[in-house]
């Protein structure tokens, strides 16, 4: 496979200040591997105002940057044969239903069986493409689709779409408390600032856009249908939980295990046998980057948030008997 090539001329944010370089361009090129940045940082192909610096350099904040992006085959992530729910599939790009559990990433803990390494084994070409293909990713517990793109050009374009907001992620989420009605949540989201592993609503945070309506009304519960505007890391969790409802089954941002009040054996029971957050990236809607085509592509929900639907139907149902 040959290298292909292509340039990032950005300028870092003001609250970038105190950051490593790596670790703020990795946040600025999140299309990115941090382990394939610092290497171009190593190598002078990712310039700070000019100049080679370590990845470890400490930022005053503002600069620019300059990354000549060389896309070689990536063999520090190797293929495995898991199975794929392959939505929708050309030459261009693929869509593919996560399942839960299953992480997006090999990371600090997950060296393996993830998604990348499925499509590694799906598609070896993909190792030529930045995280094979990957553009945007969903927590290891959340399930639902995800587009991958196929070549270098066709990742390229589908960051800039998702960048300017023209791919359209919508989510099913299931939380705790009774909202009035629908709602846009627009606060910024960062890193937490004692717990590094969570993300946080602060004023120097990255601008992160929520909206969402209300689906369904349960007793204490409410079935919210959830549109993304941007993307960061752990954002529909975190805005949930910021104006007081939080994921059911969230570990980290759900607060301790919650009792519905006059709910039955069964409901309750569903509800301590759900042990995940309750969100589905349901749909997703782009144009074709090649054809220009619009797609809108859609996932049922899997068998547990289902079954937990029902059991709380059920459960509405016999209050009203």
């Amino acid at each position: 496979m040959s290298a292909k090539f292509h340039i990032h001329d950005l300028e870092l944010p003001a609250a970038a200040a105190g950051e490593r370089f790596d670790v703020a361009l990795a946040a600025a090129l999140p299309q990115y591997s941090r382990a394939r940045l610092q290497r171009w940082i190593r190598s002078g192909a990712a310039l700070l105002e000019g100049r080679t610096v370590q990845p470890r350099a400490r930022l005053a904040g503002g600069e620019r940057v300059r990354v000549q992006a060389e896309f070689t085959a990536d063999t520090t992530v190797g293929p495995e044969a898991i199975a794929l729910r392959i939505v929708y599939e050309d030459e261009t790009f693929l869509v593919v239903d996560k399942p839960a559990g299953l992480v997006v990433h090999p990371g600090a803990g997950n060296a393996a069986h993830t998604l990348q390494n499925a499509l590694l084994a799906h598609d070896p070409a993909l190792a030529l493409v930045p995280r094979a293909g990957l553009i945007h990713r969903l927590d290891k517990d959340t399930s639902g689709l995800l587009v991958v793109a196929r070549t270098p050009e066709s990742h390229h374009a589908l960051v800039a779409m998702l960048q300017q907001r023209a791919i359209a992620r919508g989510y099913l989420a299931l939380v705790f408390g009774a909202p009035t009605a629908g709602a846009t949540i627009d606060e910024p989201i960062g890193r937490h600032r004692s717990v590094r592993t969570r993300m946080a609503v602060r004023r120097d945070g990255r601008e992160a856009v929520t909206h969402f309506r209300i689906e369904e009304r349960f007793e204490g519960l409410t079935l919210l249908r959830v549109q993304l505007e941007t993307g960061r890391t752990h954002q529909i969790r975190v805005h949930l939980a910021h104006i007081g409802l939080p994921i059911v089954g969230d570990p980290v941002y759900g607060g301790r295990r919650r009792q519905i009040a006059g709910a039955g054996e069964a409901l309750q029971s569903a509800l301590r046998r759900f042990r995940r957050q309750a969100l589905h990236a349901q749909r997703l809607a782009l144009d074709h980057p090649v054809t220009g085509r619009h797609h809108t592509f859609e996932s049922p929900l899997p068998a547990d948030f289902r079954e937990l639907l029902e059991a709380l139907r059920r459960d509405a149902d016999e209050e009203r008997e």
